[in-house]
């Protein structure tokens, strides 16, 4: 691996809030990602995210320091409201963004006509995963990167970077959805909100735990998802690492995946050889230090790759922020096959 290649690596960090996008920057982000204090944005949590004037700001400030700032609009127009997604585009747009990170159809029409001079990146929750996908969205709304579906693996992304003309940018850090990105309602059963219908999954106003004889129950708007014994590690309660009882067996078990989280540090110069373009640390709900603290491992792991070094020294530095004290390289290596 030519260590040149693994240097240029983007580093694409989460910011929740204007402190967190300067934490990143500060310790080390290339690109930071954040979006508006509405539904448009798939991490619509209270008490998180930008107003327009905040992002202008932040915008302003990140390029005086010569980072990217990327906006997520990346869940789906609801019919009765398309106005307000039209018009985060447009307030993206007027704040001077890097690029505009989107997955619905009609905005992305949107920001390729009315906007032809902002870059456009393709979300990951289009799950566009096949040369044949890329290259209409290409085609069509002049995307000029696309954020990977987490199913596919490190060999996979070789042969994809192979016949695709756009960016690739690929997560390494942070939750693990387990389910089809841009496809998930399951939160919505329970609580009437999922994060493509509405910026929020297990909305934290809707989650509640109790201990009872050494055990800690988690629920979501009253149903019970998981017990764990009391002071043992666990994951944010959603439905799909949810632990039910089925089977002939009815012992409890995690019905989709367990709950652990991605790190693929191990794999950066893999994939910068497989063509990624940008690697993408999740976690815009998390704090600043958590944002600092991933921000500069991943720095300093791939500075050291471009230097020739191993990337090692850096590899356990995060185990104490795995959700469920577990992690993974999830699909990347795809060791069931």
């Amino acid at each position: 691996m030519n260590a040149a290649t693994v240097a240029a690596l983007e580093l694409v960090c989460p910011a929740g809030s204007p402190a967190m996008l300067k934490a990143a920057v500060e310790a080390g982000a290339d690109s930071v990602y954040c979006g508006f204090r509405d539904e448009t944005n798939a991490r619509n949590f209270p008490g998180l995210n930008f107003s327009p004037e905040e992002l202008r700001a932040a915008t302003d400030w990140a390029h005086e320091r010569g980072a990217r700032v990327l906006l997520a609009l990346n869940t789906f127009a609801r019919a009765d409201a398309t106005d307000l997604w039209r018009a985060s585009a447009d307030a993206a747009a007027v704040a001077g963004v890097d690029a505009i990170i989107a997955a619905d159809l009609a905005l992305l029409s949107h920001i390729h006509s009315n906007h032809p001079e902002t870059r456009l990146h393709l979300s990951v929750q289009a799950a566009a995963g096949t040369p044949e996908a890329i290259a209409f969205y290409a085609r069509e709304y002049g995307v000029k990167r696309v954020v990977l579906p987490r199913v596919l693996s490190v060999e996979e992304i070789k042969v994809l970077s192979r016949e695709i003309t756009v960016e690739t940018e690929a997560f390494v850090y942070g939750g693990l959805c387990v389910m089809a990105e841009g496809r998930c309602a399951l939160s919505s059963y329970a609580s009437g909100r999922s994060p493509n219908l509405s910026g929020v999954c297990s909305p934290p106003e809707a989650v509640s735990f109790s201990d009872v004889d050494g055990e800690r129950t988690a629920r979501l708007s009253g149903f019970a998802i998981d017990r764990l014994p009391a002071g043992e590690a666990g994951g944010y309660p959603t439905l799909c690492k949810g632990r039910f009882r089925g089977g002939t067996s009815n012992e409890a078990g995690y019905l989709f995946e367990d709950p652990v989280s991605l790190n693929a540090m191990s794999l950066l110069a893999g994939l910068a050889g497989a063509g990624v373009t940008a690697v993408k640390i999740e976690g815009r709900q998390r704090g600043r230090a958590y944002v600092a603290r991933v921000t500069a491992a991943f720095r300093a792991a791939i500075d050291a790759l471009g230097r020739g070094e191993s990337p090692a020294p850096y590899e356990s530095l995060l185990n104490d922020l795995a959700e469920g004290a577990r992690e993974t390289t999830g699909a990347y290596r795809k060791r069931w096959r």
